[in-house]
């Protein structure tokens, strides 16, 4: 019999979008589900709709809880979660017919611990997404996070990934902080003696106004800076070899938060110029790297040609690529 997977779904403020993900789900070709709902002290009709979709389908078990954040509500799942596996997803995201299966599948036949998919962003509801695979990749712990470091197709996000359920007997999400992923996805990937990455996109990142990550520069980017340093700390410290990676990573993280500096309404300036300086300190030697992505080698040209070039540059950006600003 096929192991039973657990999807834990936090849920707040997203009236909008959660049929559909609700409905990504409960339509998965694989059928041995436990759909976890947390209503995490929605204000809107969130909770009700969550009651009526458990109401025709007895896989899903809903939370209501008085607000705690995404990471608490988080938690609360994986206490109740009975799975032998685990998974994560927005719930202003949704996900293909086939993620489940191809995940399971992944784990199963490349007898690996961790597997992870690729991720479509998506900024248009009713658009099409190709979500073929071209490759599948086996990793080593050390590799699978010096692919992470350089953007290669592992994201440190927490969700698109299948874990083993007691994997989080002793780690759990760090309550009251935003960027929680950062914080605890170096510790899961170190438990994987293997790990598996096909980057078929079956996962769908919609980006919205307003949402955890993509809102513009307030004190919660605090805890992105504070989670990316102990992130990679920790991978340097367990993994010395991967120091141009981390360093890499590093330089990346700062270019980020500068970005959303510049589009953000809630400007500054002390951070700002300590983004600066920070990205400096390293450019060079980053962008020597040949591992180094080009989207970020043109981010060291440009910055070095001055703020304004490199605003226009990440905005013209955005614009191809779909990203948020």
């Amino acid at each position: 019999m096929e192991d039973l997977i657990s999807v834990i779904i936090p849920v707040y403020n997203v009236e909008k979008y959660l049929t559909k993900c609700i409905e990504s789900i409960i339509k998965q070709t694989y059928s041995n589900l436990e759909i976890i709902l947390v209503n995490d002290g929605s204000p809107d009709n969130c909770g009700k709709i969550c009651d009526e979709y458990a109401k025709k389908d007895n896989r899903i078990k809903v939370i209501h809880k008085n607000n705690g954040g995404q990471s608490e509500a988080r938690n609360y799942g994986l206490e109740i979660a009975t799975g032998k596996y685990i998974t994560f997803l927005d719930s202003d995201d949704y996900i293909s017919e086939d993620y489940i299966e191809y995940m399971y599948k992944l784990i199963k036949n490349n007898n690996a611990d961790i597997s992870i998919c690729g991720v479509q962003i998506v900024n248009k509801e009713n658009k099409k997404y190709k979500t073929d695979e071209t490759e599948v990749k086996i990793y080593k712990t050390q590799e699978a996070f010096e692919n992470l470091l350089y953007a290669e197709g592992i994201e440190v996000a927490v969700y698109a990934k299948l874990y083993p359920k007691t994997y989080f007997d002793d780690i759990k999400f760090p309550v009251g902080e935003k960027y929680e992923d950062i914080a605890i996805i170096s510790l899961l990937m170190n438990k994987a003696r293997k790990i598996v990455y096909g980057n078929k996109k079956c996962y769908f990142y919609y980006t919205r106004p307003g949402s955890t990550s993509k809102s513009g520069f307030n004190k919660n980017e605090l805890d992105y800076i504070k989670n990316v340093k102990i992130m990679l700390n920790y991978i340097k410290q367990n993994y010395p070899d991967l120091e141009k990676a981390v360093l890499r990573y590093q330089v990346y993280s700062q270019f980020r938060i500068l970005r959303i500096i510049l589009f953000s309404k809630n400007k500054n300036d002390e951070i700002q110029q300590e983004m600066i300086k920070n990205i400096k300190k390293f450019d060079k030697v980053v962008y020597k790297n040949s591992r180094t992505p080009k989207r970020d080698k043109i981010a060291i040209i440009t910055l070095r040609c001055g703020l304004p070039i490199f605003k226009m540059s990440w905005y013209i950006y955005s614009k191809l690529t779909g990203r948020v600003l």
